[in-house]
């Protein structure tokens, strides 16, 4: 389910179980407790001090932040919606946050975020990430999005210029190859799911749509195999490398961070670690957004977190006032800027959309103009846990199965995990 494009996002209204948000200052004795995932701010700590003081003051209540690796959270989640011992607020992935409204864990944030005149100023597809059915469960926090990344040394001795087109992606490929023959260059990654969707999208196909209650992975129509027939047959071409059929993300950044690939699929997150992997990179490096087929641009998924509040809590209003502190204003987007993403409000990104940084603004345009989503489904973490489509992939670039029949295995496998079959 794909939501392209527009700034806007949320009708106001819905059947929420929500109060009066701006009335939750009466917090005086009361402890909101929020679990949040570590390792993706590196100022974390110090940017909770500043929260739990400016909650305080606000409402009177303390905060009760506890930081959880992100390898462990999903266990945790699971567990604790079982014992009912969850937290107040949560940061969800925004690949957690249907799962969990399925299994009536989590409180609709419909009426507060009406109420406090937010509905139209949340990036469009962390809303539909975090909204099931009909009613919204993640209010948008921060996210990011991959866009194309490619080495400016590189492309400048090859004497090519950003691609704009999938013919000009091919044509830069080959000439970066005949210039520099032991360089990547373009990485096809085997077991990197995100970056294979772009082209799926692009194509005009669909990972997988909703009909009624049953969910179709569209995996295998004639245009999503176009779209990894392109992606994939420039690993076929020779401008990939046999070894990238087991790469994931990280080995992609390491191998770029080296200077050893002319261009990549790559998060807009990265940027800082690749210059901390290699200080001599800095400033060899830019993004565009990844090219549409005949121009344009080719969605990309927006990955990142909501907040959401569990309905174990003792005081909606008190945690939504914790919910809409972090989400907007001078949290929100100091959070983005320690943590290189992306705040989920608009209206935060006006100055970053004006930049005129070329590891900024691509990505920018990206998030806006070709953000998505993947299948909004409590059962998309079954697909993720099964590497349905990193197993294709694989196939493909090993040569064991031709596009077709590893697009088709792997929408039957798709459609059966979304619709709840193994």
């Amino acid at each position: 389910m794909v939501a392209t494009a527009a700034l806007v996002a949320l009708g106001a209204a819905a059947c929420s179980g929500g109060g009066d948000s701006g009335d939750s200052e009466d917090g005086e004795g009361k402890t909101l407790d929020v679990w949040i995932m570590q390792g993706t701010n590196p100022s974390a700590d110090a940017f909770f001090e500043e929260v739990t003081t400016a909650f305080k003051e606000e409402t009177g209540a303390d905060l009760n932040v506890e930081f959880v690796e992100w390898g462990d959270a999903h266990d945790r989640f699971v567990t604790s919606i079982a014992g009912g011992t969850t937290p107040d607020v949560a940061e969800t992935g925004t690949t957690w946050t249907p799962e969990f409204a399925d299994a009536g864990a989590l409180a609709p944030l419909d009426d507060f975020v009406a109420e406090a005149g937010l509905g139209d100023d949340l990036v469009a597809g962390l809303v539909e990430a975090g909204t099931y059915e009909e009613q919204l469960y993640g209010m948008p926090w921060y996210a990011g999005v991959r866009s194309l990344v490619y080495n400016t040394e590189i492309f400048e001795q090859a004497g090519v210029e950003p691609p704009t087109t999938w013919a000009e992606i091919e044509s830069a490929a080959k000439a970066i190859k005949a210039e520099f023959p032991d360089k990547v260059a373009v990485a096809v990654p085997g077991d990197a799911e995100f970056t294979v969707y772009p082209w799926v999208w692009g194509a005009g196909g669909e990972v997988a749509t909703l009909e009624g209650d049953t969910w179709t992975s569209g995996l295998d129509s004639p245009a999503s195999q176009e779209g990894l027939s392109f992606w994939t047959g420039l690993a076929a071409d020779g401008y990939s490398s046999a070894g990238a059929t087991t790469w994931r993300e990280t080995d992609v950044l390491d191998a770029f961070a080296q200077g050893n690939v002319g261009m990549a699929i790559m998060g807009s997150w990265t940027p800082g670690a690749i210059v901390e992997a290699n200080a001599d990179m800095e400033g060899k490096f830019a993004a565009v957004p990844i090219p549409g087929k005949d121009g344009g641009i080719s969605p990309s998924v927006l990955g990142g977190s909501h907040l959401s509040m569990f309905n174990t809590t003792d005081d909606q209003d008190l945690a939504f006032a914790f919910i809409e502190l972090m989400t907007t204003g001078e949290f929100a987007t100091t959070w983005g800027e320690q943590a290189g993403y992306f705040p989920g409000q608009t209206s935060l990104l006006d100055e970053t959309l004006q930049s005129t940084d070329p590891l900024v603004a691509p990505f920018a345009q990206q998030f806006v103009e070709g953000g998505a989503s993947v299948p909004v489904s409590p059962n998309f973490g079954a697909v993720q846990a099964k590497a349905t489509t990193g197993t294709m992939m694989q196939s493909i670039l090993s040569g064991s199965e031709d596009v077709a029949t590893a697009s088709a295995k792997a929408a039957e496998e798709m459609t059966s995990l979304l619709n709840g079959g193994s």
